[in-house]
């Protein structure tokens, strides 16, 4: 009892002075105090009043309810405030709404430590010498905080507090002024500026604005500040007016079948924008559907209070195998007001995906395959088919095939279909029926992925496949191919060649071949249909177009006597081997000179020669006999293959044709005798005119032809 005389004392002295300061005001519907200051106890006793609060709606509290905060406490229909149950801890602050059929408001009850305490005697009267018989203000404005509810409904302005001055003059003034009087959101707060009554304009939303301050201040007659300003705090109570939300979608969880009961699957959480220190933001969360509902229409629950989602059924109903469906659909929904019934909710659906693991190996759907193939033949040959019963988007459906028997020369290959998991047997080398006419092999198939540690792959997980292949008539080979020989161009027609020879890969049947030409891009070749001799019909030469490298090509066949015949073509490279069988060529075979020339060095004459050292250079080069008395051409040797033609004097404008001999080193050597033309022009100015010398050249060929058919008259 002595520590509830502690803490109501300073509330009772507190509402005698509220008392003598309020007997004359006219009644204001409300809390007469709207703020206490309480210590916070050892313990507060269940049943044992902590403080009483006066409501007066002025018109007889008909009606009249609270409500508290924290659910621990209450409030007595005669206005005292109780716990519910012993509790050590309360927090930092109750609020306690009051509403009747006539008016509405909050009050706050501040709990602080023993150093904090505001509830003392001195501190609540200002006692200064330890007297009680005159109070003294340290301040005249007294304006305590001011809690309004978000949302209230109209009508407006509703008056929802006071501030008092107990030392205003006369004719002095209350103004008020601050963020959401004079400031955005102006308008929203209202002065009485003779009785310091408070008022809103608006409804207030605490998830846009939850406190105000705001400062009032004393004025004279001519608005002059003369006393404060001292801060007024609004302060907005949350109102349950948002609901939960779930804003992170889509949810999606996934959980491996067989995953033991209590497996975690996903988090869900909502946000709710009421006060996250009140009820209004407590969020419980609840199943209320699952789709679909087998095995089990509970196969999974949600921790009311963290959201996360587990399994709850056991290891063996969570098989992927066995579920209609392996996706289920959870309609999950969020209350606030820790979940009571009173509370808002939103839902959102939640997916969860049962996972598939490996543990169902492959398995063979016959243990025996047939195929056939041609000999010769090259690709796939049989698709193998198995069964498996895990879930095909993964690699534990995924098969791996490999051959384990029966193919020593590596003439078979297997690879996966990814779209039907068949296994495609291929031959890739070509199979000789007179090797072989049968292959078996022998053929397992895995997963991609390991199995599980329980699970085994067992006999049906290898099968065989009887492999028969078929003869086909195969064209006879020649051996070797290419064939090669050497020869010498120039050889005689008829000569022969080489002769070939082609064999039957069919042993088991008895066949003769015939011989014909394929290609031969020169013609120059014939063979002999039954033996394969190849020789002559036209001279072979190095020089030939159809001749690369030396080396002169072209293909024949071999046909046998099956039904149909089957044909081979083998290819023959004859080498040929120079001979001296081309002259050399000079070049060039015009020159021009000028007819002043100082330099009389006429033109550098080179040589060419279509055949091969040693039938080449170096060359020779001379001069024919020159006509006249005087010699005025000379050719002299610069190196192998050029020479420098010159005069001995300067001719007159003219045209001269000079006989060449050039004549290579082969054995025996060949000589080309070539008339080199030269020109003999003036120059003038830098400027060569041949035109005379044309013109000349011409005159004295009609007079030699002239000349000529005079004697043949006159022999004649």
């Amino acid at each position: 009892m002595q520590h509830k005389t502690q803490l109501t004392l300073p509330f009772l002295l507190s509402q005698v002075l509220l008392l003598v300061f309020a007997e004359d005001l006219e009644c204001i519907p409300g809390f007469q105090q709207k703020v206490f200051h309480i210590e916070q106890p050892s313990e507060f006793t269940e049943d044992q009043p902590i403080l009483n609060l006066v409501f007066d709606d002025c018109k007889g509290n008909d009606k009249l309810n609270f409500e508290v905060s924290n659910p621990d406490f209450k409030v007595e229909p005669n206005g005292s405030l109780v716990a519910l149950k012993n509790i050590t801890e309360a927090g930092r602050a109750l609020f306690i709404h009051a509403r009747s059929a006539q008016a509405e408001d909050m009050a706050e009850v501040l709990i602080v430590g023993g150093k904090d305490h505001h509830g003392s005697l001195k501190e609540i009267f200002k006692i200064e010498d330890g007297s009680l018989g005159i109070l003294r203000h340290k301040r005249a404005i007294v304006a305590t905080p001011i809690l309004i509810p978000e949302n209230q409904r109209p009508p407006f302005p509703r008056a929802v507090g006071r501030v008092i001055d107990s030392d205003r003059t006369e004719g002095s003034k209350f103004r008020l002024s601050g963020k959401g009087v004079d400031q955005e959101p102006k308008g929203t707060f209202k002065i009485n500026e003779n009785t310091g009554e408070i008022s809103v304009t608006r409804s207030l939303d605490r998830e846009a604005i939850p406190t105000y301050q705001l400062q009032v201040e004393i004025t004279d007659v001519s608005g002059k500040s003369i006393e404060g300003p001292v801060l007024l705090d609004i302060i907005v109570i949350d109102q349950n007016d948002n609901r939960p939300i779930f804003r992170e979608g889509p949810y999606v969880g996934h959980v491996m079948e067989g995953s033991p009961t209590g497996s975690t699957v996903m988090r869900m959480m909502a946000f709710d924008a009421d006060d996250p220190g009140t009820d209004n933001a407590l969020l419980r969360y609840n199943i209320l559907k699952q789709t679909p509902d087998k095995p089990s229409p509970n196969m999974f629950f949600i921790d009311p209070e963290k959201g996360d989602i587990v399994t709850v059924v056991s290891p063996a109903l969570l098989d992927r195998e066995t579920m209609e469906n392996p996706k289920y659909e959870l309609i999950i929904e969020a209350k606030d007001m820790a979940g009571l019934d009173v509370g808002l909710t939103g839902t959102a659906t939640a997916t969860i995906v049962i996972d598939d693991k490996n543990d169902h190996p492959p398995e063979f759907t016959k243990k025996e395959f047939q195929a056939t193939v041609k000999e010769g033949v090259t690709g796939v040959i049989v698709n193998l088919s198995v069964e498996d019963r895990d879930d095909p988007a993964t690699g534990a459906w995924r098969a791996v095939y490999t051959i384990i028997n029966g193919n020593p020369g590596q003439s078979f290959e297997i690879h996966t279909n990814p779209k039907t998991n068949e296994g495609m047997l291929s031959v890739v080398k070509p199979l000789d029926y007179e090797i072989s006419a049968f292959h078996t092999l022998l053929i397992k198939v895995e997963n991609e992925d390991p199995l599980v540690p329980d699970i085994a792959y067992g006999p049906s997980s290898t099968a065989t496949v009887q492999i028969t292949v078929l003869d086909v008539n195969e064209g006879p080979v020649f051996h070797p191919d290419p064939m090669t020989v050497t020869k010498q161009e120039n050889i005689p027609v008829g000569s022969v060649v080489l002769t070939v020879s082609a064999t039957d890969p069919d042993t088991l049947q008895h066949q003769t071949i015939r011989y014909s030409v394929y290609k031969d891009p020169a013609g120059w070749l014939e063979i002999n249909p039954t033996n394969g001799t190849i020789f002559t019909t036209a001279v072979l030469d190095r020089e030939s177009l159809y001749v690369h490298n030396n080396v002169y090509t072209a293909l024949f066949q071999a046909i046998d006597s099956g039904n149909p015949p089957a044909t081979g073509t083998g290819t023959l490279q004859i080498t040929l081997e120079d001979v001296n069988d081309n002259a050399p060529a000079i070049y060039p075979t015009l020159a021009k000179v000028c007819d002043d020339a100082k330099d009389l060095r006429v033109v550098v004459l080179g040589a060419s020669d279509k055949d091969l050292h040693p039938n080449t250079d170096p060359f020779k080069f001379e001069l024919s006999k020159q006509s006249g008395p005087d010699k005025v051409w000379k050719i002299t040797k610069i190196n192998n293959t050029h020479a420098q033609v010159s005069l001995l004097q300067n001719l007159k404008k003219a045209n001269y044709n000079i006989p060449i001999l050039v004549t290579d080193s082969g054995k025996p050597p060949l000589t080309n005798n070539t008339e080199l033309k030269v020109q003999v022009c003036s120059c003038k100015k830098s400027k060569m005119d041949c035109s005379a010398a044309d013109a000349l050249h011409i005159s004295m060929i009609l007079i030699l032809l002239f000349s000529l058919f005079s004697l043949f008259c006159k022999f004649s």
